[in-house]
């Protein structure tokens, strides 16, 4: 059994977890996520760390879509962190951003649904689950919609520094269907990374629509944090 650290994404916070949590306590794991603040991309790194000092023991440390680029940063020197798994997220090398790998290949709904509030966006409500979930409970879609945190404009731009992937292990679930990040685009950061891959139908948001395969994912990933 593990420490498992979760990171969520833009337009979320950690409750977006809670289905896979759920999971993970029942396979006897310690799941804990981390609130990002979404609004620099330093505060966010410093929030996951500040979780990671509160875990006794080594740690699998996760990251969902934008969290990818966070933990990549974040497990830098942190020698809790054995292992790193990334669920249709970022996973930039040095000198890139979010933002840069996002417009590297057509396919994402992101720019047609984004709505601009101020220096802060979020996603339309009424299109939420089309974008992000589309394979979700209407329901669970709803709840998201309406919860989403506001994302600073310009968070998603910073070039991040030598990534933490690069000298841990690594496991990426491909989201095969993916409206957010383009599935060529994630099984290209994978293949770079050299992680173990696995590709699943599902949107960008399983967390919300395949809660229990998710935390198969980082079951079999726990394999890499030793005790």
């Amino acid at each position: 059994m593990a420490n498992i650290v979760l990171v969520h994404g833009l337009w979320s916070d950690g409750s977006s977890w809670a289905k896979v949590i759920t999971e993970l306590r029942a396979m006897g794991h310690t799941p804990v996520a981390a609130q990002l603040s979404l609004e620099t991309f330093d505060d966010d790194v410093a929030s996951v760390r500040r979780t990671l000092a509160t875990v006794e023991g080594p740690a699998l440390l996760v990251g969902w879509s934008y969290g990818g680029a966070v933990i990549g940063e974040a497990a830098r020197g942190v020698e809790a962190v054995k292992a790193l798994a990334y669920i249709a997220a970022f996973a930039p090398a040095e000198g890139e951003s979010v933002s840069g790998l996002s417009r590297k290949y057509p396919g994402s709904l992101i720019s047609a649904h984004v709505v601009v509030a101020g220096e802060y966006t979020y996603i339309d409500r009424d299109y939420f689950g089309d974008v992000l979930a589309a394979d979700a409970l209407p329901e669970d879609v709803a709840v998201a919609a309406a919860t989403q945190r506001m994302v600073r404009i310009g968070l998603d731009r910073v070039k991040v520094g030598s990534p933490a992937w690069l000298d841990l292990p690594s496991h990426y679930w491909v989201s095969a269907e993916d409206l957010c990040v383009p599935p060529v685009l994630q099984r290209e950061m994978a293949e770079r990374m050299g992680a173990a891959i696995t590709e699943v139908a599902s949107s960008h948001a399983p967390l919300l629509s395949r809660p229990r395969e998710v935390a198969e994912f980082l079951d079999a990933a726990c394999a890499s944090v030793s005790h």
